[in-house]
């Protein structure tokens, strides 16, 4: 349940509306802090590397050391995110965090850490904020309107890139005044505000009328749904090659700034603000790039300017001049990102929505982590310059992909539907009674049968989102204008969520189906319980639990045949 007034407030397009909602602001400043300390600690760890290795494999490994727990854990965070209270996971991966900064801090002021130390450290702090990420984002819309959603993705972009613009030149001073110790504890220290701005948020958790799902279930509901939603398959694809592609000038840095500049810590940590200055610009652009440009017309533009900038970077030895390309190419990138986030978030439904949400995180960061392995072995064989050369040849390459995936038209946010009231059951079942099985039979004139059998298509992926599988539209022969759709559910407990995971246009769908029915009788549905050979107990003393798992809902139909 939303925490956010439910009057509607005035300019809520403007970016910084969302900052009105007292919650919300506090959050997004302690997080503005944190981001500082984790970029702080990047800067610390990444030049920590060049100092007891001048491998290029181990320097680029820091940067998938932080980036590959966000592939790995995203889609179990998610779903816990889901499952749980969002605020107390937050809070617990905060702790996570934490703990592994405090480690890295200790061990380092007894001078004991060694680059595979680095690494696996680095990769605790990484779990612990993959962990955080679907909690905070999937968060957000209960503690604004919805109204004030996008501006509210985009100031969390403009937050962490706020403390890029500042975060890397302060942690290179620090780094370059009292060494890397000191960037490891700031980080730690700069946790603790957004553990207490986390304790001082009361949410108001809306109770489910169903149990939780367990995890594994949950985490294959969610890839489930994914699958199944065309518009995020293509967002988290199309997110994934950019950060494939695009990863090198991030994970590169490093030694773009030793190389390339002969700099030292310092000019590593102004490159990283010029890139982090640029990505702030193009935050605070975003709404106006989204009023002039279609989502494909504006990630194909940031592509190309992209690719360009990353090119002028690897042609230039100027530091003035690689600044003004990564400012360049800073302001694309998150405008790019910005995009993706966007349209995963207004696709997504609110039971989902954390799911989905990590899927975008492991997309774009699994892309970036195994870009930048792939990046360090490249340098190690042809040098700093050849590799960003060749980032840029394949990102100047990359808006091809939009013929093939195009980006989906980011519309409104699907709100769920009115849930509908169980059906009618006179057999004792459970909450793990099933397989459950559900024929739905329409009668369609024969000169509508072709628009009839090309909707199903789209309600078979709105059934398969929400729970059902093994669907089929079939016809009857010998008369024609009868049509079954058939699907199952895992048990009862599967069917009950299913009926009441819909939003208002997958319902709004239903009811188109349901109008081509042209028979004088009302459309016929079937829940029959599918009893597998020797699954039935047939002594007296053995009968079916009948004990109460599953509550009722005590609402009004809102229509639809499910």
């Amino acid at each position: 349940m939303s925490d956010a007034p439910k009057s509607p407030m005035s300019k809520a397009d403007g970016i910084m509306a969302p900052l009105r909602y007292a919650n919300f602001r506090r959050i997004w400043l302690a997080s503005l802090l944190s981001n500082l300390g984790i970029l702080i600690q990047g800067v610390g760890a990444a030049w920590a590397m060049t100092q007891m290795t001048s491998s290029a494999d181990k320097v680029a490994l820091v940067q998938t050391a932080l980036m590959l727990p966000v592939m790995l854990i995203s889609i179990p965070g998610g779903a816990i995110a889901d499952m749980y209270d969002r605020r107390i996971v937050a809070l617990v991966s905060l702790a996570i965090a934490l703990a592994g900064a405090s480690t890295l801090a200790v061990l380092a002021w007894f001078n004991l850490v060694t680059p595979d130390l680095l690494l696996a450290l680095c990769f605790a702090v990484g779990c612990g904020m993959a962990l955080m990420g679907p909690a905070w984002q999937s968060s957000v819309n209960d503690l604004i309107s919805s109204e004030t959603l996008p501006a509210a993705v985009a100031l969390n972009s403009i937050s962490y890139n706020i403390a890029r613009s500042v975060g890397p030149a302060v942690g290179g001073m620090v780094v370059a005044s009292a060494g890397a110790v000191a960037a490891f504890a700031l980080n730690a220290l700069l946790y603790l505000p957004l553990i207490a701005a986390m304790f001082l948020w009361k949410r108001l958790a809306e109770p489910s009328r169903l149990p939780p799902e367990r995890l594994g279930r949950a985490m294959v509901a969610g890839v489930r749904y994914i699958t199944n939603s065309p518009s995020i398959r293509i967002v988290l694809i199309r997110a994934m090659v950019t950060g494939v592609v695009g990863g090198a000038i991030i994970a590169l840095m490093p030694l773009v700034a030793r190389d390339l500049l002969h700099g030292g810590a310092q000019t590593y940590g102004i490159m990283l603000g010029a890139f982090g200055l640029g990505a702030v610009i193009g935050a605070l652009n975003i709404t106006e790039v989204r009023k002039r440009m279609s989502g494909e017309a504006a990630v194909r533009a940031c592509a190309l300017s992209m690719g360009g900038a990353v090119a002028a970077v690897a042609l230039s030895s100027e530091p003035v001049l690689t600044a003004v390309s990564l400012v360049v190419a800073g302001a694309v990138w998150m405008m790019a990102a910005a995009m993706f986030n966007i349209g995963v978030q207004l696709s997504a439904p609110r039971w989902v929505a954390g799911r989905a949400l990590a899927a975008y995180q492991a997309a774009g960061s699994g892309g970036i982590a195994l870009g930048s392995w792939g990046w360090g072995h490249l340098t190690n064989i042809g040098g700093v310059q050849t590799a960003l050369l060749v980032s840029a040849a394949m990102m100047l390459a990359s808006p091809l992909i939009g013929l093939w995936l195009p980006m989906p038209r980011i519309g409104a946010r699907g709100e769920p539907a009115e849930m509908l009231e169980d059906p009618e059951v006179r057999l004792a079942l459970t909450a793990r009674s099933g397989p459950l099985v559900v024929e739905i039979e329409y009668r369609v004139a024969q000169e509508n049968a072709r628009a009839f059998h090309h909707l199903m298509h789209d309600v078979r992926l709105s059934r398969q989102r929400n729970g059902a599988y093994g669907w089929s539209i079939a016809r009857d022969i010998s008369d024609p204008e009868l049509w079954t759709e058939r699907y199952h559910c895992p048990t009862w407990l599967d069917y009950l969520r299913l009926r009441n995971r819909s939003t208002q246009s997958e319902r709004a769908l239903e009811k188109q189906a349901i109008a081509f029915h042209a028979g004088s009788a009302p459309i016929r549905v079937r829940r029959m319980l599918e009893r597998p050979f020797g699954s039935v107990r047939w002594k007296d003393d053995t009968p079916d639990r009948t004990t109460n798992d599953v509550l009722p809902v005590i609402t009004s139909a809102a229509g639809g045949a499910t």
